[in-house]
């Protein structure tokens, strides 16, 4: 991670960004605890599946859906803070290999497409979280949760990813700007 993307606006010359960068760490570190609570809760309700269903003989028909309500929750909610920490899967072969000018630029390039497909996906999913709460979708499974729960989590979390985008790409012209 370079100095870049955690230090704060050089100079004090943008609070308002400095503010901004500050209030999305602090939700990010809301939103990790609320995920490592989901991945625990989505562990222990798989290994009860476990256990009632081989030892016990009892049937959970509802085990498998709510882990997955809760993984996708935790993948979705979490990536806002993958992002911050830049732990997204990226392709560093031609970081080598560029001189350090053009890998700025290609660095904001891949923010910038990021962006558009993030901002894309949240939309989608805000789209079908409306049409799950107006229009009461559930699961096609005998327990029938509510759909809007996985959108309700997809949405929010792509929307923390596009916020944290944002938050880089203005960080990293501010940054371009101190520097002329």
């Amino acid at each position: 991670m370079s100095e870049l993307e955690t230090a704060p606006p050089a100079g004090g010359a943008s609070p308002a960004l400095h503010l901004l960068t500050r209030g999305m760490e602090i939700i990010n570190r809301a939103v990790m605890f609320v995920c490592m609570i989901a991945l625990l809760a989505a562990s222990l309700i798989l290994t009860y599946s476990v256990i009632a269903r081989y030892f016990l003989k009892i049937s959970t028909d509802w085990q498998d859906e709510a882990s997955v309500f809760l993984l996708v929750g935790a993948v979705f909610l979490a990536s806002a803070t993958v992002q911050h920490h830049r732990g997204h899967v990226g392709i560093e072969a031609l970081a080598a290999v560029l001189p350090r000018a053009a890998n700025t630029v290609r660095l904001f390039l891949v923010d910038v497409a990021s962006l558009a497909f993030c901002a894309f996906f949240s939309w989608k999913s805000w789209t079908l979280l409306h049409e799950a709460v107006v229009e009461g979708h559930t699961s096609a499974t005998s327990w029938a949760p509510p759909l809007w729960i996985p959108y309700g989590t997809m949405a929010l979390g792509m929307s923390l990813l596009c916020a944290q985008i944002v938050l880089q790409l203005a960080l990293r012209l501010f940054a371009k700007r101190s520097a002329q």
